[in-house]
């Protein structure tokens, strides 16, 4: 099981938590939608290290894409995604239209950010690229991967600043937040 893209479905199919997550939000029918980020490269960290599936997940980022941009039509989504989940994860799953990104981005994290045409092109623009990860788990049961700059970095456990922007105002943070959890992670500034 040499190819990346191959190891990463099977460690995504191993994770229960992670499974449940990608089975109910499937059945509701979301378009252009995603898990990404945490949810799925601490997937990859714990397999890599020999941590129990879910160790250090506190969330699953859920991106879809609505070019209805009002937040009512988010609300309803967020809303509707909530009530297909028990708890905890009914707390845990965390539901953002990409189409609606750049309307709060910069007044939250002061950064630009210009208006997205879809949920995969949110991943080119994630701190750093062991972050840019998503899968969702298609109708035929197959788990399409969206990685713009590979799976290398996830698992190699090596964080690295997103070479196409500038270094994201809350960089030290993230990786203070990782390496408190995966002291292994290699930082690479």
């Amino acid at each position: 099981m040499n190819d990346p893209e191959t190891r990463l479905t099977a460690i995504v199919r191993a994770d229960p938590g992670l499974m449940h997550v990608l089975t109910t939000v499937r059945g509701l029918g979301l378009n252009d939608w995603r898990v990404f980020s945490g949810a799925v490269y601490q997937s990859v960290w714990n397999a890599v290290t020999g941590r129990p599936a879910g160790y250090g997940v506190r969330d699953y980022d859920l991106g879809y894409f609505d070019p209805d941009v009002s937040w009512e039509a988010e609300d309803a989504v967020i809303k509707c995604v909530a009530a297909a989940f028990e708890p905890p994860f009914r707390d845990m799953v965390e539901v953002r239209n990409q189409a609606r990104v750049h309307l709060w981005f910069e007044g939250k994290f002061g950064e630009p950010y210009e208006a997205l045409t879809g949920t995969d092109e949110a991943l080119a623009r994630f701190v750093a690229p062991a972050f840019a990860v998503g899968v969702r788990l298609e109708a035929d049961d197959t788990i399409s991967v969206a990685a713009p700059f590979g799976l290398e970095d996830v698992f190699s456990l090596t964080i690295r600043p997103n070479p196409q922007r500038p270094l994201a105002k809350g960089w030290g943070k993230a990786v203070a937040n990782a390496t408190a959890r995966w002291p292994e992670l290699r930082v690479v500034e």
